[in-house]
């Protein structure tokens, strides 16, 4: 299973607009992406608000994202810069 460890660049983290903005792309995907904070509980659902607003994750902390199935590379990568991005400025 494919996986992407990437630091969140927003600087209020996974919270409020930026969390919506991800799950919404997350969403669009063809596979389920799964999302989890490094050294934290276990992997959520990219597609639910709510457990990636429970996951609490803040400026600078990394996350794993991960994806099975044919183009979950691509939906990976997708992902992974969104989170590179800081979306307060989006």
């Amino acid at each position: 299973m494919p996986e992407r460890t990437v630091s969140v660049a927003s600087s209020v983290g996974l919270h409020a607009r930026p969390a919506t903005l991800f799950v919404q792309a997350a969403a669009r995907q063809p596979v389920k992406v799964t999302i989890a904070k490094v050294g934290g509980d276990a992997a959520v659902d990219a597609r639910s608000v709510l457990f990636v607003l429970g996951l609490d994750v803040r400026s600078g902390e990394e996350v794993v994202l991960s994806a099975e199935g044919e183009v979950a590379e691509a939906a990976l990568d997708e992902l992974t810069e969104l989170l590179s991005t800081d979306l307060d400025k989006v």
